[in-house]
C-alpha cells in the first residue's frame, strides 16, 4: 500500500474563538479551489500557547493565523519574526517550516491597504495627513503600513496617552499625538481617518467622534466589521466622505497565509464576502 500525501491543516487560535470568522473564509477558498485541507477554530489559553503551537507541527499542520489574546506573546516564541511583526510588536500568521520552526509574520497592515485599495481606488494616502484612532496592535499595523505608502503625517489619539507616545518613539516623526478632547481638531485637512479600537463594535460601547472638521475628501475606514456599518462609517457618509468598512482588511490579511499554507493565492472578490457573511 503507497502511503498518501498527508492533508494540510491549519487553523486559527485565540482566547475566545467561536466568534471568528476565518474557518467561513478560509473553508470557502479550499472548496473554491478544490484544495486538500482542513482550517479550524482552536481556543487556546495563555497558558497552554507554546506547547500546543509546538504539537501541531507533529499533526499536519502547515501553520496557524493568531489573534486576541496572543499576537504580542507569539513574539516570544516563534523563532523567525519578520521585521514588520516585530516593528509592529505582534504577528497574526504564523508557518510551520519543515525544519520544525515557527516562522511569524503580521499581515494587518497589508490587509489593510489593500482593502482600501480594492474599494477606494481614488484613495491616494499622500494626499494630507492620516488619523488614527486608537494605539494598541492594530494601530501599530495600521500606522507602519500608512508610514510605507507614504502618509506624510500621522496623527494619533488614545485614551490613555503613553500608549500613543510609545508609538511616536517607535515609529518616529512621522507620528503625531493627540489628546482625546482635541479628536475634532486632529481630523481637520486629513485625507484618511481609521478606527483602530473595538468602539462601536456589536457588544461596545458606541465610538463617539466629532466630525464636524472633516473634509468631505476624507477616506473613512473602520476596522470593526460587526456592524459593517458603524455609527463612525454612517456619520462620515452623511458628510459625503467615502467610506470603506472593515470585512476586507480581514479577507485580504488572510491572504498570504492561505497562499503558504496551501499553495494557492486566493481571490477577494463579491463571492468571498458574501460567503464570510453567510449570505
Amino acid at each position: 500500500m503507497t502511503d498518501l500525501p498527508r492533508i494540510p491543516l491549519a487553523g486559527v487560535i485565540g482566547h475566545p474563538i467561536a466568534h471568528s470568522r476565518s474557518p467561513a473564509l478560509h473553508g470557502y477558498w479550499l472548496k473554491r479551489y478544490g484544495l486538500a485541507g482542513h482550517y479550524i477554530p482552536m481556543d487556546v489559553a495563555p497558558q497552554d500557547l507554546e506547547s500546543v503551537l509546538r504539537m501541531l507541527p507533529k499533526q499536519g499542520f502547515v501553520g496557524v493565523n493568531i489573534t486576541i489574546p496572543h499576537k504580542e506573546a507569539i513574539l516570544d516564541i516563534a523563532d523567525i519574526i519578520t521585521d514588520r511583526a516585530a516593528l509592529i510588536g505582534a504577528a497574526n500568521t504564523l508557518i510551520f517550516r519543515k525544519d520544525g520552526k515557527i516562522h511569524a509574520d503580521n499581515t494587518d497592515g497589508s490587509g489593510f491597504v489593500a482593502n482600501l485599495r480594492q474599494n477606494a481606488p481614488f484613495w491616494d494616502p499622500t494626499a494630507g495627513p492620516a488619523a488614527v484612532l486608537g494605539a494598541g496592535g492594530a494601530a501599530r499595523a495600521v500606522v507602519a503600513a500608512l508610514a510605507e505608502i507614504g502618509a506624510p503625517e500621522i496623527r494619533i489619539v488614545n485614551r490613555t496617552r503613553p500608549r500613543a507616545e510609545a508609538m511616536r518613539s517607535d515609529f518616529g516623526a512621522k507620528v503625531v499625538v493627540w489628546d482625546w478632547t482635541h479628536v475634532a481638531e486632529m481630523i481637520d485637512g486629513c485625507a484618511t481617518l481609521v478606527n483602530t479600537t473595538s468602539l462601536g463594535m456589536v457588544g461596545k460601547p458606541e465610538l463617539v467622534v466629532d466630525l464636524d472638521r472633516i473634509s468631505p475628501q476624507c477616506l473613512v475606514t473602520d476596522i470593526v466589521y460587526t456592524p459593517l456599518k458603524t455609527r463612525l462609517l454612517i456619520e462620515a457618509e452623511a458628510r459625503g466622505c467615502p467610506v470603506v468598512d472593515g470585512l476586507g482588511m480581514l479577507l485580504h490579511q488572510a491572504v498570504p497565509g492561505f497562499e503558504r499554507w496551501f499553495g494557492q493565492r486566493p481571490v477577494v472578490d463579491e463571492e468571498t464576502r458574501r460567503a464570510v457573511l453567510g449570505q
